[in-house]
């Protein structure tokens, strides 16, 4: 996997966005792509949404490519390029929370913190909680807390992460044990489907009345437009003289 082969810290941050919800494998043919595009926090947040959505067009879930953007222009503005260790200001930054903040610690720092993403919750669920249902992730944390290993943390979470993935395809996926999985919700018709044929149509062919867009796609004039009214709360389209646009 490219993201451990370097430990820089933007590298970092962009493959533990991508890898939010999305599988390795679409990721590693993404990654290479995306850092060849914006190989640093500077050019990524110097760079047009239009251009960043282009760039990220396949991997799905278009807010994650608006959040690694605003990530950057922060860590750019205020820190002048260079990512900040502490894993609570790296918390606040837009669309990460604790886990995430956490592996970026370890992965790009090497910090002793513990964590929990759907790899390292099957290992220990497996081990620790057999054949128990439920299983919430405040039972688990002390068990990885005690586990981790706090020379070497980095290669420790790559380990668990990869055996977890085997455990996976070994038996059946442990964390559907978890109190926390979900599955993922049919896209076929979904709002996920309709939010990415629209931002795809917007970036491919540029501003769009709602009547071209219902031309383009075949979605009914009412789902476009709840679609679109999300769209520009989050910020990944505007509005001009009555045509959508990203930014």
């Amino acid at each position: 996997m490219a993201w451990r082969v370097m430990h820089d810290p933007y590298r970092i941050v962009v493959s533990e966005i991508m890898l939010q919800q999305t599988q390795v494998s679409r990721v590693e043919k993404k990654y290479p792509e995306f850092i060849a595009a914006f190989p640093d926090f500077a050019s990524l947040a110097s760079a047009s949404l239009k251009d960043v959505l282009a760039a990220w067009q396949g991997m799905g879930y278009n807010r994650r490519a608006l959040y690694l953007k605003r990530i950057a222009e922060e860590v750019a503005r205020k820190h002048r390029g260079k990512l900040p260790e502490d894993p609570e200001f790296l918390e606040r930054l837009p669309g990460i929370g604790q886990a995430t903040a956490r592996s970026i610690a370890a992965f790009a720092f090497n910090a002793p913190v513990a964590f929990i993403e759907t790899n390292v919750r099957s290992v220990f669920l497996h081990h620790f909680f057999p054949g128990r249902s439920g299983v919430r992730d405040g039972q688990i944390m002390p068990f990885v807390e005690r586990a981790l290993d706090r020379v070497r943390p980095r290669e420790w979470y790559w380990a668990l992460m990869d055996y977890g993935a085997y455990l996976k395809g070994a038996e059946a996926n442990p964390s559907r044990r978890s109190a926390h999985h979900v599955t993922q919700a049919k896209f076929e018709g979904s709002d996920r489907q309709a939010r990415g044929a629209i931002v795809k149509l917007l970036v491919a062919s540029g501003p769009r009345a709602i009547a071209e867009v219902m031309g383009e796609t075949g979605m009914a004039e009412g789902r476009i437009r709840r679609t679109m009214a999300n769209l520009l709360k989050e910020g990944l389209v505007r509005e001009r003289r009555g045509k959508f646009v990203i930014p």
